[in-house]
């Protein structure tokens, strides 16, 4: 699969920014059937850094109440990359 496709978009909240900044690890939204090597060749291609380790999470979608009844959200998955040192991506 293609880069644009594997990757749907960075992670950006407080806990993901300081990790950023002291552990030089970026999470992203990726494609649910993608495996570990088909992420680092994503990552590397896109950005052009070189991945040391991804650790990966499936997040279950939960149901929500509401006027008209139950509603369940989408399942999705989660890639916490670290990066070399020395090595950043710019998301902003």
């Amino acid at each position: 699969m293609e880069p644009h496709y594997i990757l749907r978009k960075p992670l950006l909240t407080e806990k993901s920014t300081q990790a950023m900044e002291g552990a030089n690890v970026y999470a992203f939204e990726v494609d649910r059937r993608a495996t570990k090597t088909d992420i680092k060749n994503a990552i590397e291609a896109a950005f052009g850094v070189t991945v040391v380790k991804i650790n990966t999470q499936n997040r279950k979608g939960g149901s929500r109440r509401l006027r008209y009844g139950t509603v369940k959200a989408g399942e999705w998955k989660r890639a916490s990359v670290r990066i070399k040192d020395g090595q950043t991506i710019e998301l902003f």
